[in-house]
C-alpha cells in the first residue's frame, strides 16, 4: 500500500476546498461595484447633469419641465410608476406596482424591460454603476 505524501494530501484538500470557496463567494450578497471591483462612491450631481444629456431627448427636469416624448422626472423619487400627469404611459407601466426609489430607479436604468416588462421606453440601459449613482444624485435635486 502506497503512503500519501504531504503534497498529495494538499492536492486533495485543494480539490475539495476550491469548489466550496467558489460556491461560498457566489452565495454572498451582491453589493454594487464599479468595473474595477471597488465600492461605488456616492453620486455626484454635477456629473449626473452631464449624464442626463442622454435622457434629455425624451425627459425634462426643472421648474419648466413637462412631459413630452417621455414623462417629466421632477419628483420621481417616491412616485408610483405610471402616474405623472400629462403623459400617456404604456399599460405595463400603469399596472406595475413599482414605486420609484434608489433601488428601483437604478434597476430600471440598468434594464428597463426587466423591471417593467412591456414598457414602451426604448433604452438599452446603463451598465456603469457610478454613472447611475451620479444620475440619481442629479434627479434627487428636482423635488
Amino acid at each position: 500500500m502506497r503512503r500519501r505524501t504531504a503534497s498529495a494530501g494538499r492536492l486533495i484538500i485543494r480539490r475539495m476546498i476550491r469548489p466550496l470557496l467558489t460556491c461560498a463567494l457566489l452565495a454572498m450578497p451582491f453589493s454594487p461595484t464599479s468595473a474595477a471591483g471597488a465600492a461605488v462612491k456616492p453620486g455626484d450631481a454635477a456629473k449626473g447633469a452631464s449624464s442626463f444629456r442622454m435622457c434629455a431627448s425624451c425627459h425634462q427636469v426643472g421648474p419648466s419641465a413637462r412631459s413630452g416624448f417621455g414623462p417629466h422626472l421632477n419628483g420621481v423619487f417616491g412616485r408610483r410608476a405610471g402616474t405623472a400627469d400629462g403623459y400617456p404611459y404604456s399599460p405595463a407601466m400603469k399596472q406595475s406596482a413599482v414605486v420609484w426609489n434608489e433601488q428601483t430607479l437604478a434597476a430600471f436604468l440598468r434594464d428597463p424591460g426587466k423591471v417593467v416588462p412591456g414598457t414602451k421606453m426604448r433604452f438599452w440601459g446603463i451598465g456603469n454603476e457610478q454613472q447611475i449613482a451620479n444620475l440619481l444624485a442629479y434627479l434627487r435635486q428636482f423635488k
